[in-house]
């Protein structure tokens, strides 16, 4: 028998897997521990590939010491520069090519107050 908990997580799960947008969770050590099928679609790995690897696989070389600066600072405050506001940025393929994606960041806390790390909510740009 199935306990309401274990339905409810896996509706979360279901939830995240399918979800239009891409979901991308990562620690505080920058590890991705969480990728959705929507992420598979927009950045060309698939779980099994992006799983327990750095963000620098989706960072265009020349952003990255930027982003790991911003990514440090919202791990310590535990807040991010925008504020879940989506902006564009450059991301980076698996076949090398740069793309743009409008995306949305938040730090991620457990119940007690504590930083697990980030989540990346991720589309392709709309045109304006």
């Amino acid at each position: 028998m199935t306990t309401p908990v274990e339905s409810s997580e896996k509706l979360c799960a279901a939830i995240v897997r399918q979800c239009a947008d891409a979901m991308i969770f990562a620690d505080r050590d920058g590890r991705i521990r969480l990728w959705n099928d929507a992420a598979e679609r927009l950045f060309g790995y698939t779980a099994e590939q992006a799983v327990g690897q750095s963000l620098d696989i989706v960072i265009p070389e020349h952003l990255r010491a930027r982003h790991w600066a911003g990514y440090r600072m919202a791990m310590e405050s535990g807040a991010t520069k925008h504020s879940g506001r989506p902006m564009l940025t450059k991301g980076l393929h698996r076949s090398g090519a740069t793309l743009y994606a409008e995306m949305s960041f938040a730090v991620v806390r457990e119940p007690k107050g504590g930083i697990l790390g980030s989540i990346a909510v991720a589309r392709e740009p709309r045109e304006r």
